[in-house]
């Protein structure tokens, strides 16, 4: 499928994921993006997340932000290990786990959740990469803080409202259902080299 052209406003070799970096997030083992939807889940009730084939709307962009006690400031690179939320860009809510069920595969329950871009420490992920750095053009995991699940898609799809969209969900362990990539999005560059910085 056709997907909107890469916009980097960066032309380093290595291009990595900073602060407020805008961005589509790709699952590897089914290519799809994670997406928004005003279908309320079952369990908790909050704002659905799904996995779809193509980022052909606002729905499927996020911003990667720092954690509420530690702001990242805007075009700092992101480390391997960093906190961070993600963050909704059309609605401001963040990507967000509980110790609910999801309703297909019976993992953890991921949904959207606050208000002008607040929640709560549920928020919060880390990201599991190698190196130093999160490089962009390289897979990642992310694994949330309080309950120690990676961010994941096994395959299981959504009937209607959302038919043929796939459950986003956390998992217990590190495996290929929970690698992502950045795809198309805006890529803020790097107030200075990290290669030769550590200011963080």
């Amino acid at each position: 499928s056709t997907h909107t052209p890469h916009i980097m406003l960066c032309s380093q070799r290595h291009i990595l994921s900073a602060c407020s970096t805008r961005t589509s997030k790709s699952q590897l083992t089914f290519a799809v993006h994670i997406k928004l939807h005003e279908v309320g889940k079952r369990g908790s009730g909050q704002q659905s997340v799904t996995g779809v084939e193509s980022a052909d709307d606002a729905n499927s962009y996020w911003q990667i932000r720092g954690k509420p006690t530690r702001p990242c400031q805007r075009g700092s690179a992101i480390k391997c290990g960093q906190p961070i939320r993600i963050t909704h860009m059309k609605t401001s809510r963040n990507l967000h786990t509980h110790r609910f069920s999801s309703p297909l595969s019976n993992n953890q329950e991921v949904s959207a959740f606050g208000e002008n871009g607040e929640g709560d420490d549920l928020d919060v992920w880390t990201v599991q990469c190698d190196g130093i750095y999160w490089d962009r053009d390289e897979p990642v995991r992310f694994k949330h803080v309080g309950t120690d699940v990676f961010l994941g898609i096994t395959g299981e799809q959504y009937g209607h409202p959302i038919r043929g969209q796939r459950e986003v969900h956390g998992m217990s362990t590190p495996n290929q259902h929970n690698l992502w990539r950045t795809m198309e999005g805006v890529f803020i560059q790097p107030s200075q080299d990290p290669l030769r910085h550590d200011e963080l």
